[in-house]
């Protein structure tokens, strides 16, 4: 199987989705889009826009900025989500819903 940069970044997306539908959200990935937002989910009146990252992958200040704005505009909370190996996820929020 070949293992691009583009796989492997999709298999942590659909581990994230996997995790968020286990937890009743519905969701959906940004594929190959470019933008500051990969996957989309919803529950409840709540919505999240997430940035998933692997390895020792960090998001640019630009990037976050970018995030954010996404995030205002729809009312949502913006989150990067890391997956490390054999330390698991670690859920960084960003962005708080506007006032």
């Amino acid at each position: 199987m070949v293992t691009t940069p583009y796989y492997k970044g999709r298999s942590k997306e659909y581990k994230v989705m996997s995790i968020l539908r286990e937890d009743g959200w519905f969701c959906s990935r940004s594929a190959m889009s470019h933008s500051p937002v990969d996957i989309f989910a919803g529950k409840n009146g709540k919505t999240r826009l997430i940035q998933v990252k692997g390895g020792r992958a960090r998001i640019r200040r630009n990037e976050r900025d970018e995030l954010c704005k996404w995030a205002k505009a729809f009312g949502a909370e913006a989150e990067i989500w890391y997956l490390k190996k054999g330390e698991g996820i670690v859920k960084e929020k960003i962005g708080a819903l506007p006032s």
